[in-house]
């Protein structure tokens, strides 16, 4: 009998293949995408679950200002978290970790890694990362041990075993000492390499403004957050009164955020970039409207479909079909079609996981995807499908007398108030998304295309590590010589991200905590900063800094940007030739204008500029128009010559610039993709509804042709009134766009202003698609031969 019902269902599915096309491709986008925001959310929120003792852990951040002007930063100076330890029993352990990128050497094969973490011995008592090979205890207690990943092992070693090897790293050798499984996508903490904390300057001179470095703390008690942060807040207030002598208003203090928290509800971000709250309540939100209104359409275009099978129906009961084995038909003629439509959806995320993996920004593996307890989920979910889709028609059909289906058909006439509710849903969703997706884009194109007060444009930026600064000089020398290479600069960062934090003081204690730039005479041209008052560094400046280190006669200064100077109390004109602190005394060289140095969802904050050839972590090129590829094929070469083993590596600053707000990206990505599923259900919703409507008023529309009723006024008859649905969804979505995408605006300190008109384009799109779709059912109904429908009467 069930074989016989399959058959039944096969031969529905050949005879009416567009419907049958329709409702199975609607069941499939929604169980796909289902599935694949399933996997997101998933691996959204595990984010470092994984870890023993993750309840315990604390991440330490930073807030300074003065009164109501606060900063607050995910990073913080090497003292905090050894002074906290040595003042709180509460506190276990703590661990300062610092990324940073540097070149391994092993048998001539040389390579500038960029994920290497320095962290403190405790880092792998305290974080539960898989050590495959060695003793968490103390794989990082010698200055010249190295913790690796099986990626880098493998990179560096092949199939030998590692431990006990030898990395060298400029003039120092690291042993292998311990070996992780690569860390897992779900951890806010990634590394290729781990190195001993020990080996940077910054674990012999402690200091609590050289905000560089990402604290963790491990407590006794995970009870106990709430008191230890009153403890340390009351601290911090005598820290800053005494050690830090602040006057005033001025303050700084170290709030705990749990380490569990940290990635989806923390608004501070550390080496990693967070997650978003918000986007998690969208996208969950979006599953399951997706996975509720695919049913629904799938259930409403099967009972439309229904209504064809009458005479069929009829006759079956005259041959004696009871009410049960009618329904065990629908039944089964609908699992097929679900069970069909879930192999499809799973086919479908499994093709299209690389792509939802670039859009999402993961590494979702299929084995993932497969996962055994995922795939029995969605095949109960088809089974409730199948269930609901079979048995309303089966039931309504079953019960009906047998002469009214064989003179009359059978009419689904009744909740019609709900089936157009639904529509309504739906292109409500489907307009929210259309009118969030403008909003995002164009706040990306304004990102892209604001002036940010430097040049990015046609800027080559060659990565430098510690072992070329004896070369550096040479290396902009002769790379300066190449044609169409404009300017040479060193620095230790970009003006795109500021990494290096740092305090500053004036002779009558006011403290001001800075973002600092090490940088030679050429960055200020450069990059077309805009001097406001004094002037640049000049050659001879640098030339008497290296010839006056190690004498009594150098003069520091600093180049200040306008916060910096209002911040101290100073007009640009006033701050000329005023004397700061920043370790030693040094005086106001100049002022430029403030450009943004941080994400444009900050403010502009302090910043200084100041002359340091030891501290180079970039070289940075601007160049012409003209043949770049030969332009990079001479640096190259200069490269080689001079830099010895040291890859030669290259990016361009507006790409860094744009890498900024790759979170912003990913998430256009995903609501253009989600807009698109939307229409398309919203669309199928109202090709169902719309084939309800012409089988009911069938026999209207023949009357209608006979009395002389155009193609053109039957279509625009059953077509207004499906639009009037639409207009009310774009009016019930406007208000509630409006509002999300506002407050999606606010997070970003310089944002665009939404304009009416993006409603009004949204709006007029939407109505197009939808009278598109209505109009296919809409013609067909009009053009058909109205005898077929009044020979009944």
């Amino acid at each position: 009998m069930i074989r016989n019902y399959f058959k039944i269902a096969w031969r529905k599915l050949k005879k009416n293949r567009l419907y049958s096309f329709v409702n199975i491709l609607g069941l499939t986008a929604g169980l796909a995408s289902c599935l694949l925001i399933g996997l997101y959310l998933v691996n959204e929120l595990s984010y470092d679950n994984f870890h023993h003792n993750a309840d315990r852990i604390i991440r330490l951040t930073m807030e300074y200002g003065h009164g109501t002007d606060a900063t607050k930063t995910a990073v913080t100076g090497s003292k905090s978290g050894p002074q906290l330890k040595r003042m709180f029993p509460e506190i276990e352990a703590y661990v300062r970790t610092l990324k940073a990128n540097r070149l391994f050497d092993n048998d001539g094969k040389a390579f500038d890694e960029q994920n290497v973490l320095y962290a403190d011995q405790a880092f792998f008592k305290v974080f539960s990362f898989n050590l495959l090979k060695g003793n968490a205890a103390d794989v990082l207690t010698a200055p010249d041990h190295i913790v690796l990943t099986e990626a880098s092992a493998k990179k560096y070693f092949g199939a030998e075993d590692p431990m006990g090897k030898t990395l060298r790293s400029g003039s120092r050798n690291f042993v292998v000492s311990g070996v992780t499984a690569n860390v897992p996508s779900n951890s806010q903490i990634h590394f290729d390499f781990v190195l001993p904390f020990d080996i940077l300057p910054a674990a012999k001179n402690e200091e609590w403004f050289s905000a560089n470095y990402v604290t963790y703390l491990q407590l006794k008690d995970a009870g106990n957050i709430g008191q230890l942060q009153k403890q340390i807040s009351a601290y911090m207030q005598q820290v800053n009164k005494g050690e830090l002598k602040m006057t005033g208003k001025e303050y700084m203090t170290l709030k705990l955020e749990p380490l569990k928290s940290v990635h989806l509800h923390s608004q501070l971000s550390g080496f990693e970039p967070n997650g978003s709250l918000v986007y998690i309540y969208i996208l969950f939100s979006v599953a399951l409207l997706t996975l509720f209104i695919a049913a629904v359409n799938y259930t409403n275009l099967a009972v439309a479909q229904s209504a064809g099978r009458s005479a069929e129906i009829s006759i079956r009961k005259v041959l004696g079909a009871s009410a049960i084995q009618l329904f065990r038909q629908f039944i089964g003629e609908s699992f097929f079609f679900t069970t069909l439509a879930t192999l499809l959806a799973v086919a479908a995320a499994y093709i299209l996981l690389p792509q939802f993996n670039m859009i999402a920004g993961k590494a979702f593996t299929t084995q993932e995807l497969l996962n055994p307890l995922v795939l029995i989920l969605l095949f109960v979910l088809s089974i409730i499908i199948s269930f609901v889709a079979g048995a309303y028609p089966s039931l309504l059909l079953s019960n009906e007398k047998i002469i009214t289906l064989l003179k009359s058909g059978f009419s689904f006439s009744g909740n019609t108030s709900l089936r157009q509710s639904l529509i309504v849903f739906q292109f409500v969703i489907s307009f929210f998304l259309i009118i969030s997706t403008t909003v995002i884009v164009r706040q990306l194109k304004y990102i892209q295309t604001k002036d940010v007060g430097y040049n990015r444009n046609n800027v080559i930026v060659l990565p430098v590590n510690y072992n070329l600064y004896p070369v550096v000089g040479t290396l902009k020398t002769q790379m300066a010589a190449i044609p169409n290479v404009q300017q040479v600069s060193v620095a230790n960062s970009s003006p795109v991200a500021v990494g290096w934090g740092d305090g500053i003081s004036t002779h009558d204690g006011k403290k001001v905590m800075v973002n600092a730039i090490p940088a030679d005479e050429n960055f200020v041209p450069m990059f077309k900063l805009k001097l406001l008052a004094g002037s640049n560094y000049t050659h001879a400046d640098l030339l008497q800094m290296d010839t006056s280190n190690n004498g009594k006669n150098f003069k520091y200064s600093f180049i200040v940007n306008e916060s910096a100077a209002k911040a101290l109390g100073w007009t640009p004109e006033e701050a000329i030739g005023k004397t700061i602190n920043k370790n030693q005394d040094g005086v106001i060289k100049g002022v430029v204008k403030d450009f943004n140095f941080q994400s444009l969802h900050d403010p502009i904050t302090p910043l200084i500029i100041f002359l340091d050839n030891q501290n180079t972590n970039e070289i940075f090129l601007k160049v012409t128009d003209n043949n770049i590829p030969q332009v990079l094929h001479d640096l190259e070469n200069v490269w080689k010559h001079e830099a010895g083993n040291t890859p030669f590596q290259y990016h361009f600053l507006d790409d860094d610039y744009n890498a900024i707000y790759v979170s912003e990206q990913r998430t256009a990505a995903m609501f253009k993709t989600f807009s698109i599923l939307a229409i398309l259900l919203a669309c199928l919703g109202l090709f169902a509804l719309t084939a309800y409507s012409v089988l009911n008023r069938t026999k209207e529309i023949g009357i209608r042709k006979v009395l002389g009723a155009s193609v053109t006024s039957i279509t625009l008859l059953l077509s207004k009134n499906f639009l009037k649905l639409v207009f009310i969804a774009i009016i019930i979505a406007s208000p509630i766009a409006w509002y999300a995408m506002n407050r999606w605006l606010q997070d970003f300190a310089y944002r665009i202003d939404i304009q009416w008109y993006m409603f009004v384009l949204a709006g007029l799109v939407t109505i197009v698609i939808a009278f598109v779709t209505v109009s296919f059912q809409s013609v067909k109904a009009a053009i058909s031969t109205p005898v077929k429908s009044l020979r009944s009467e």
